[in-house]
């Protein structure tokens, strides 16, 4: 190791760094300090929200700047850079599906005129990969790049009646997540909420906050039958009909589900996967 490197794993006076964290770890952590209501940040906020000395901040602050992955704005604070979006677009779960899904999901939109969304499960929630919106639609609590609850959203739903029995046991042992707006449903509801999901292939929630809506929400299929993605459509609750809405949801759904490759089955539910 050189001298420079010794400076640099030197802790600050009176704050050590984690035993053994690599540097990749301190960096992500730097990263993962963003979020919806944390979108531009000084160094100093930076340095406190990821828990670690400020000079060590600033130097690899410094290098995720010169790559790319964060961007200075004139005032000092630091944003999220463009980089960051291009590498996350390749991602083949989100772009893949998502480039396949759009021209369904434009035609969605010309109906209803609010919002229609494409969602994949990430790990224990739903990121949204794709959101169009008119001007004038009802406010929504979620964009693209967003991460939703499984148990509280439609599209949440339908992701989790179509995981395997393994992990939707661990989520229903979980407390609910505490998500502004939506009744909290007891385990035995959310079981029955998840069966009629497979069945239907129809999940459909009323929500409050930030404003009245109902969402109604339909699984996409890989040619393994598999759920790889959620489709859903957001619009002011007492609009139009929850069945009059469900249909179109999900033709629109089965449509990007054939071109993934899935061969429908009689059945218009969802399929449970156990893991191999």
């Amino acid at each position: 190791m050189t001298v420079q490197a010794d400076r640099d794993a030197a802790p600050a006076r009176g704050k050590r760094p984690k035993q053994g964290e690599p540097v990749i770890d301190r960096a992500l952590s730097l990263l993962a300090v963003f979020s919806d209501r944390r979108r531009a940040l000084t160094l100093s906020e930076m340095a406190r929200y990821a828990d670690m000395p400020a000079p060590t901040a600033l130097r690899l602050i410094a290098r995720l700047v010169a790559w790319g992955a964060l961007e200075r704005l004139e005032d000092g604070r630091y944003v999220v850079g463009v980089r960051l979006w291009e590498v996350a677009s390749l991602s083949p779960r989100g772009h893949g599906v998502r480039e396949i899904a759009l021209p369904y999901l434009e035609d969605l939109f010309e109906v209803t005129r609010h919002h229609v969304l494409l969602a994949v499960r990430d790990n224990e929630q739903a990121v949204l990969i794709e959101r169009l919106s008119s001007k004038d639609a009802t406010e929504v609590a979620y964009r693209v790049g967003g991460r939703a609850p499984l148990r509280s959203t439609a599209i949440g739903l339908v992701l989790l009646a179509g995981a395997d029995q393994q992990f939707q046991e661990t989520i229903l042992r979980k407390p609910p997540e505490n998500e502004p707006g939506v009744d909290h449903l007891p385990e035995g509801q959310i079981r029955r909420t998840l069966s009629d999901v497979r069945r239907t292939g129809i999940a459909m929630i009323r929500r409050s906050v930030p404003s009245r809506t109902v969402s109604v929400a339909s699984p996409i299929f890989d040619a393994q039958g598999s759920v790889v993605a959620a489709l859903s459509i957001v619009v002011p609750d007492g609009s139009t009909p929850a069945n009059v809405l469900a249909p179109a949801v999900r033709a629109s759904a089965r449509a990007v589900s054939r071109n993934l490759g899935y061969l429908a089955e009689v059945s218009t539910g969802v399929r449970t996967h156990s893991k191999e």
